[in-house]
């Protein structure tokens, strides 16, 4: 797997049948909420994901993502150690969220859905994850969006699960590059 610039970024589709990595310079895995009513919006700087999915053979899709939690970026440097620390991502045990996908189903008009299991802090469960495929001279693209709980998956613990302070609903975006 390659590293990348995502989180995400969740899913892809090349045409081909064995797996490809996106491409870090093109894709995006961010995710945005409020803390005491104020949006914020942050991203995963490093993430690896690699595809293999036929947008006619939808059934026959994988992915593999891994992201980077200790790269995620809330846009200040102080967010940023805060993220680490055992109440939020508890990186020092846990550096990693992962995806990963065998189940797809198509949606009709490029729009597909992909179900799987998502890791995050010692959990895994299963997760269903929308996304639209556009085709690009180059390779395609691949984009959606899709909620999470922070408190389901223990993120936020203690003072942190008010959620009046820290908004309980994360709002995940990717956008996935996989290049021809």
């Amino acid at each position: 797997m390659r590293q990348t610039a995502l989180i995400l970024a969740l899913l892809a589709s090349t045409g081909l049948a064995h797996a490809a990595p996106a491409d870090p310079s093109k894709s995006s895995l961010k995710f945005a909420f409020t803390q005491m009513n104020v949006p914020v919006e942050g991203q995963f700087k490093k993430f690896a994901a690699d595809v293999a999915f036929d947008a006619n053979k939808p059934e026959a899709g994988k992915v593999s993502i891994a992201v980077d939690l200790v790269a995620a970026d809330a846009g200040s440097s102080d967010a940023n150690q805060a993220m680490q620390m055992k109440e939020w991502f508890n990186t020092a045990a846990f550096p990693k969220a992962t995806f990963t996908a065998t189940q797809f189903k198509s949606l009709g008009a490029g729009k597909f859905q992909a179900t799987g299991q998502f890791g995050l802090k010692g959990k895994t469960a299963s997760l269903s994850v929308p996304f639209t495929v556009k085709p690009d001279a180059a390779g395609q693209w691949f984009e959606g969006s899709f909620p999470l709980s922070r408190l389901a998956w223990k993120v936020g613990e203690g003072e942190w699960s008010d959620v009046g302070t820290v908004a309980d609903a994360v709002q995940v975006k990717f956008k996935l590059f996989i290049p021809k």
